[in-house]
């Protein structure tokens, strides 16, 4: 069984590779250069495809929660472990990707603007999900207050996206998921596809990192009880 999802996870390992560098050759040599900011547009196709990714780890991460609050179920909690500590890394890459789009753009590297201000404080929030699981000793309490933090937490995803309809801000709309517009209407199909490929791309590597880090916790686990086991 072991060999076979080793098998798997390396099949998966090679399909990301191919898809990002595929991604990569997409967005930054096939697509062509926005008319308004030109090259420093290119930079979307790893800015979108990473915040997305991010959503995704923490509507992950709120499923999971919700379950072991139910089912208090060791291996939904790992799960939920592991898609916070990958969701945080994203979305630290959103920010700084964002910080770079952002100088050129908009003269400086962040400003107080409320979709900012909004993934700062979702990042912020998983970070100090990360740190609780690390202080409370006991795991079982310990995953209890997590989960309840992470269910919290998923709530601050639909403020970000609705921030730019609901408050004036500097940062543009959503180029994708926009109620008033489908993709092709207002993204350029050369552009949509090489989002589309990143996205994919993104999503792949996503459930790779996942699929690692969670045998991580399963082997933790193990290890644990083969300790309990032996010490009794």
């Amino acid at each position: 069984m072991e060999k076979r999802h080793g098998r798997s996870r390396t099949i998966l390992g090679g399909l990301t590779l191919v898809s990002v560098l595929l991604g990569l050759y997409w967005g930054l040599v096939q697509a062509p250069p926005d008319a308004y900011q030109g090259q420093l547009q290119r930079i979307m196709y790893l800015h979108i495809p990473t915040i997305l990714t991010a959503y995704l780890s923490f509507f992950i991460v709120f499923i999971m929660s919700c379950l072991y609050l139910w089912k208090r179920d060791r291996r939904d909690d790992i799960l939920a472990y592991s898609a916070a500590e990958i969701g945080v890394l994203f979305t630290g890459l959103t920010i700084i990707e964002g910080s770079i789009w952002g100088k050129p753009t908009w003269g400086v590297w962040w400003t107080w603007d409320a979709r900012l201000t909004l993934t700062a404080i979702l990042f912020l929030i998983f970070v100090g999900y990360l740190i609780l699981r690390s202080l409370i000793e006991d795991e079982n309490r310990g995953a209890i207050c997590g989960a309840v933090l992470g269910i919290i937490g998923f709530l601050d995803i639909p403020l970000i996206h609705m921030s730019v309809y609901w408050w004036r801000t500097l940062h543009q709309p959503p180029s994708i998921l926009r109620p008033d517009k489908l993709p092709w209407e207002n993204v350029h199909p050369s552009m949509l596809i090489a989002l589309s490929i990143n996205f994919a791309a993104f999503l792949l590597l996503y459930f790779y990192l996942l699929s690692l880090r969670f045998h991580v916790g399963e082997m933790r686990e193990e290890v644990k009880r083969m300790k309990l086991y032996g010490g009794a």
